[in-house]
């Protein structure tokens, strides 16, 4: 008779979505509420690492794992429901067949609800329109930042997953294109506005590194952010058949088949000269980011069956089970070069953000989130400032006393907050143990 009920159940739930979304569902509908446990997965976009899919139910402790995409079809149900041999209480594929499903009373509740959350592979370009400035964004922010779950993402939905992310919204970018003009018609990169994942606020992603190669145009990101004024830039890649997860210590491990395949997850950072801004990097000129051929160290992690090789997000140093090399761009030409050794420099100490947009003030969220640091022009010295939660609720308000302003928030719970000032928004994530 349960069984009934679920079938009958599914066939109105499909029946109700319309024309927005299509869901498909396999398991339990009665909705459950383990605690689940914080992680992100990203994966290369091919075949999916069964090592890693397995390490990505663990952590939602026999919940409901939810797939979203907006194309394809179920293929997720029957392979995380039971192939893998994970206990979990449903799991159900909804896709997204247009914009107005982002703002649908059923796939919102589904999303909140989830235990688990992976992003499907697509186009990047969809999950942007669809998704950002939605409530779907703010419920996959809170799913990571304030119910701890965990989420992942194959090739597009990798894409999206870092601060930093290449938005796809004149079509793909190939290494020749983007080495050769940083600042091409194709080269759309969205910056911290969009999915805000600890650990990867800095950070822009690259899938399907093997093929084709795509370790130009992901040094061309990194260039074009430093370029555009932010103050750290960083990278993360894999290959097709690969995936690493990142865990609740800020430990990357890799999972794929080497040594019997070339199968690596790439961890690009700045080098340690005095200026890390590319020399040239302006609309309508090669690449140029040398800076005495270090501007970017990369530790290349082996990725086995056992996952066992890692690498810290913490110091962008520490590894073990991978090799360091330096790349590094001259008029638009790559360089490769494996070092003994890594960088002896840490990343920079990031506490604000520069004026990307002269008329705007930027906000970072710290570290250690006990304060925002807050840089603006001078002519705005005496606006007002109000941090409102996700209710919509002010929990601060103040003044803005000088063009470096610090605000007090260790007496907020982690989470996302909206910062407003004159006619600026920005959302920012206060995380960090208080």
């Amino acid at each position: 008779m349960k069984f009934l009920y679920a079938v009958l159940w599914l066939m109105i739930a499909a029946g109700m979505s319309g024309q927005s979304y299509t869901t498909y569902f396999t398991g339990d509908t009665t909705d459950v509420n383990p605690a689940p446990q914080f992680g992100i997965l990203l994966a290369g976009g091919a075949t999916d690492n069964d090592n890693a899919m397995t390490w990505f139910l663990e952590r939602a402790n026999g919940g409901d794992v939810l797939i979203i995409r907006a194309s394809g079809a179920n293929g997720y149900n029957d392979y995380l429901f039971s192939d893998l041999g994970v206990a979990v209480n449903s799991v159900e594929t909804i896709l997204f067949n247009d914009a107005s499903a982002s703002n649908d009373e059923y796939v919102l509740q589904q999303i909140a609800n989830a235990e688990a959350i992976f992003i499907a592979g697509g186009d990047q370009a969809v999950y942007v329109d669809y998704w950002k400035d939605s409530p779907v964004e703010d419920l996959l922010n809170t799913h990571v930042n304030v119910k701890h779950a965990v989420i992942g993402g194959t090739s597009a939905g990798m894409a999206i997953l870092g601060g930093h992310y290449f938005e796809a919204q004149n079509g793909t970018v190939f290494s020749n294109v983007a080495l050769a003009n940083p600042y091409n018609q194709y080269m759309s990169i969205g910056h911290q506005d969009f999915l805000m994942l600890p650990f990867l606020h800095d950070v822009i992603t690259d899938t399907h590194y093997d093929d084709p190669d795509r370790r130009g145009r992901h040094l061309a990101f990194m260039a074009r952010i430093y370029a555009d004024g932010y103050p750290q830039s960083l990278g993360i890649a894999c290959n097709e058949y690969v995936a690493t997860v990142i865990d609740e210590n800020g430990v990357a491990y890799a999972y794929g088949e080497w040594p019997d395949y070339e199968e690596y997850v790439y961890f690009i950072r700045h080098g340690c000269e005095a200026d890390l801004i590319p020399e040239n990097c302006i609309e309508g000129e090669p690449l140029t980011w040398e800076r005495n051929q270090h501007a970017t160290y990369v530790y290349r992690l082996n990725a086995t069956t056992s996952g066992a090789n890692l690498f810290s997000l913490n110091d962008w140093m520490t590894g073990n089970g991978g090799n360091w090399q330096e790349w590094w761009v001259v008029d638009g030409d790559e360089y490769f070069n494996e070092v003994s050794f890594g960088p002896t420099c840490p990343l920079q100490t990031v506490i604000d953000i520069e004026e990307h947009v002269a008329s705007n003030p930027h906000v970072f969220p710290t570290v250690c989130a006990e304060f925002l640091n807050v840089r603006i022009l001078a002519d705005q010295i005496g606006s007002n400032w109000s941090l409102m939660n996700t209710q919509g609720i002010v929990v601060k308000s103040g003044t803005i006393g000088s063009t470096h302003s610090r605000i007090d928030v260790s007496d907020l719970a982690c989470g996302i907050y909206l910062f407003q000032m004159n006619n600026s928004s920005f959302k920012i994530l206060v995380q960090g143990e208080k």
